[in-house]
């Protein structure tokens, strides 16, 4: 193995095999087992059960005993089939950004997942990249890592060939130059994979879970306050206490606790998320952290990149000006078949400055080119074009007899790229940059066939040049040599060759995108490295107008005078990451819930102090990607707008199955309390009670996840940092659960009064109250709109849970198991009370809905 050819697939292959995947085991494995036993550890109802058992044995029930021990057992199948499900969805998303790196096989650079890496490997790595694996340095230009992950501390070190200065670390990060490496160590044999115990973390609690847990724990105050009140009711009506008050008192404490304790919250939470985000993965943005989903829909500022963002990122030269003239350039993207043309079709040779110009322009580069139909080139947007630039008038850079000896790497700060390059005896320096950095630079201009000085003319009319290219939304590079020593840092005494300028329209879905973001009361800003003429000229075209400012403008002002200003403007020009911090921290002064994205090493402080980091999944760096919480697979605009739509869908379906669950908890809770203070037997058993929430409580609520984003909830503003819950839907929950929990009461009291067995007019409380939990499912398919007005096909999930319930709830009533359940068949009257008396809730919801025209408490939704 060399590195010119790399290893052969053959032994790299059987290399894959002796050492293993490059990856680093978890250590702390999510195993179905850890899911399993944790239903029982989280799940305080699994305890009250059990308890009931205990309860149920002693008093001799033993029929009921197991019937609540196979109750116990589905409560975990259920709770641990979700679970399970949702875990296998989150591991799946991590899955669909595939880390890859660039390696030297067969002779030839080709890309492999980072996974199929293998010791003798010869990688290529620039800044930006995440370190796959353990390496020594075989050549560096300008290299430095950041080693923060092993190290704690987050400075630069300088990486080169030599012995001290020659190893990279699987996890760290290049952060300036680039490399070639060779790979010694992967997978769980790397620095990295010996330390893993100490730098691996769990997931901290999101601040979502912490919500409904909170809710959780206010219901679990409620059921402990009406156990203990039910509890000194029943024993003062019942004095002296005997053992069998007692145990009396025990039951109905317990069917107090279960009926008012969510205990499918945390679960249905989890199926909603992963449900969510695998809608937004189909929409191209992958969630790297659930926890931004609330966030997501309190988005009030989208900060966008225009290259590649906005635009297509699919750079094509349009013009190149030299040696005073303009020439056209035909073809679109990397194809083959274009030309320039100045009133005919130019070649090599017809123009020397032209030439110079496109010796240039590949030679500083570091893209590279695989000619066919299309060019195949790998490198960013602008390399890329260049490359292909050059192509189009057969000039390819191996087909030129030059040595690159050193280079100094383009840089946000220094806006520019130059290559020193050995010819024959001769040294040259080429170079390419930002107009106004290079023709500062420039003291000679190459015109006419040769080399001349520039005059104070070409010094004024070079700027207005660009300026004109630029306002036509072109972007604009500046080209220029110089003949120098090997020794010589001639970057000021340029010879300037000419422009070249490259089309990046923008994409046809975001002037929509910008729409509605309009409508959902959402700012767009677009950020840039381009000049004023060229992003003003984008802003036109996809209506984004407003006031411009400038990096330089940026760098003079106080946070908070720049915390003012950044909310009146709509286009910064000239940026630097640095610049982008504090765009991000003064909109976040002023208030706002900004998303920022992002693509480069130097992104990465910006992307963690905004609310919401994106990062690019086509032309992002691994460090970008890392940091951010969203991911979009297509780089494009519309795909941030999607995601923010989604979030809002995600979190508005959680308050409808939060407040849909709690106003079946109020119900049963205010059933059993109000049973036991008028002086009623207990109206329904602790085991129905858990039916009803295993069956008709938690399937629904787990459909109202699937309900579609309402077709106008992007003409609504932002949501404000609030909780789950606010006064609005309190009043819902008790207004529903009042409604159901009296018209059930009342079914089982005139039963009663009818002449009905105790059990007959449990079973027709148990058979109303499941009715009225169906029936006010549907009514939380919508805040707004009628029940009727919803086709039922809206939320099929929502269906076919409620055909299941309605199946067992049958099963447990006219089948031999009712015995269990401790119910009895009922006669078509009573179904038909039943019936009726549900239908109740979807007549008081559609009246509620039609007086306020909204339940949620917000404008629409």
């Amino acid at each position: 193995m060399n590195r010119e050819s790399g290893l052969t697939s053959s032994e790299a292959a059987k290399r894959l095999r002796e050492h293993g995947r490059n990856e680093i085991r978890e250590l702390v494995h999510t195993s179905a087992l850890r899911i399993l036993l944790s239903q029982v550890r989280k799940n305080f109802i699994i305890y009250l059960l059990f308890g009931a058992v205990v309860i149920s044995l002693f008093v001799g029930k033993t029929i009921t005993a197991y019937t609540i021990l196979g109750v116990i057992a589905a409560v975990i199948a259920v709770g641990f089939f979700q679970e399970y499900k949702a875990d296998k969805s989150i591991k799946a998303l991590k899955q669909m950004i595939i880390s890859t790196t660039p390696v030297i096989r067969d002779g030839k650079e080709i890309l492999i997942s980072s996974a199929e890496l293998v010791p003798g490997d010869i990688v290529l790595l620039k800044s930006g990249d995440r370190v796959p694996a353990d390496c020594l340095v075989i050549d560096a230009i300008e290299l430095r890592t950041n080693e923060a992950v092993l190290t704690g501390e987050s400075h630069e070190i300088k990486k080169s060939d030599k012995i001290k200065e020659n190893q990279l670390y699987m996890g760290t990060h290049i952060i300036n130059g680039k490399c070639t490496a060779s790979v010694i160590r992967t997978g769980m044999q790397t620095e990295f994979g010996k330390i893993a115990g100490m730098i691996s973390s769990t997931e901290k609690e999101m601040p979502l879970q912490a919500k409904v847990n909170k809710i959780a724990k206010y219901m679990a105050i409620v059921a402990i306050f009406f156990s203990i009140a039910t509890g000194l009711i029943m024993v003062s009506r019942d004095w002296p206490v005997t053992d069998v008050v007692i145990i009396e008192v025990l039951i109905v404490v317990i069917a107090l606790s279960v009926s008012a304790f969510p205990e499918g919250f945390p679960v249905v939470l989890i199926s909603t998320l992963a449900t969510g985000a695998h809608r937004m993965a189909r929409k191209n943005a992958i969630v790297n952290r659930m926890s931004i989903i609330e966030t997501l829909g309190e988005t009030t500022v989208i900060c966008a990149d225009k290259t590649g963002t906005i635009t297509k990122g699919e750079m094509t030269v349009r013009h190149v000006f030299c040696d005073s003239k303009m020439f056209g350039v035909s073809g679109v993207g990397y194809e083959t078949g274009g030309v320039f043309l100045k009133k005919r079709k130019m070649k090599r040779g017809d123009n020397t400055t032209l030439d110079l110009l496109m010796k240039s322009a590949v030679l500083c580069n570091d893209a590279s080119l695989t000619a066919g139909r299309e060019y195949a080139v790998t490198g960013t947007p602008t390399e890329s074009a260049l490359m292909t630039l050059g192509a189009k008038m057969g000039i390819f850079a191996e087909n030129i007899a030059s040595e690159r000896k050193s280079e100094i790497p383009f840089s946000s700060e220094r806006k520019m790229m130059s290559v020193l390059c050995k010819e024959g005896g001769s040294f040259f320096t080429y170079a390419k940059g930002a107009p106004e950095v290079m023709l500062k630079r420039c003291g000679h201009i190459h015109k006419n066939g040769r080399t001349q000085k520039m005059t104070t003319k070409d010094r004024k009319e070079m700027p207005e040049l660009n300026r004109k290219l630029a306002s036509g939304g072109l972007r604009v590079l500046c080209i220029a040599f110089t003949q120098c020593k090997p020794d010589e840092k001639p970057d000021n005494n340029l010879v300037f060759l000419g422009f070249a300028a490259m089309e990046d329209p923008p994409r046809k879905e975001v002037r929509n995108a910008i729409k509605l973001c309009r409508k959902a009361g959402i700012d767009v800003k677009m950020i840039t490295g381009d000049s004023r003429d060229t992003a003003v000229s984008i802003g036109h075209e996809i209506d984004l107008t407003g006031e411009v400012m400038s990096g330089e403008e940026i760098d003079v002002m106080t946070d908070k005078k720049l915390s003012e200003a950044v909310k009146k403007t709509s286009i910064f020009v000239r940026v630097r990451p640095e610049h982008k911090m504090r765009i991000v921290a003064a909109l976040k002064m002023s208030g706002e819930v900004v998303t920022m994205t992002g693509d480069g090493v130097n992104d990465a402080p910006a992307l963690k102090e905004a609310h919401i980091g994106v990062a690019m999944g086509k032309n992002g760096t691994d460090v970008s990607r890392e940091v951010a919480d969203i991911t979009l697979k297509d780089d494009n605009f519309a795909t941030i707008v999607a995601a923010v739509t989604e979030g809002r869908t995600i979190f508005n379906n959680i308050r409808k199955f939060v407040t849909y669950q709690l106003s079946c908890n109020y119900a049963e809770l205010l059933i059993l309390f109000l049973g036991v203070l008028i002086g009623l037997p207990v109206p329904l058993i602790a085991l129905q009670i858990l039916f009803m929430n295993l069956v008709t409580d938690n399937l629904p609520a787990i459909t109202l996840s699937f309900n579609p984003s309402s077709s106008d909830i992007m003409q609504r503003s932002p949501r404000k940092k609030s909780g789950i819950l606010d006064r609005q839907l309190i009043k819902l929950i008790l207004i529903a659960g009042t409604v159901m929990g009296i018209a059930t009461l009342g079914v089982f009291y005139t039963s009663l009064e009818a002449g009905l067995s105790l059990a007959e007019a449990r079973t027709a409380a148990l058979l109303t109250l499941i009715f009225f939990e169906i029936a006010n499912a549907f009514n939380f398919r919508s805040f707004r709109k009628l029940v009727l007005n919803c086709s039922p096909l809206i939320n099929k999930h929502l269906v076919v849970a409620s055909v299941i319930s309605l199946i067992a709830t049958f099963v447990i009533i006219y089948s031999p198991v009712n015995v269990l359940f401790e119910t009895v068949p009922l006669g078509a009257l009573s179904l038909l009370t039943a019936l009726a008396a549900s239908l109740s809730i979807v007549l008081v919801f559609d009246v509620l809905k039609l007086i306020k025209g909204d339940l949620s408490g917000e404008n629409k939704t």
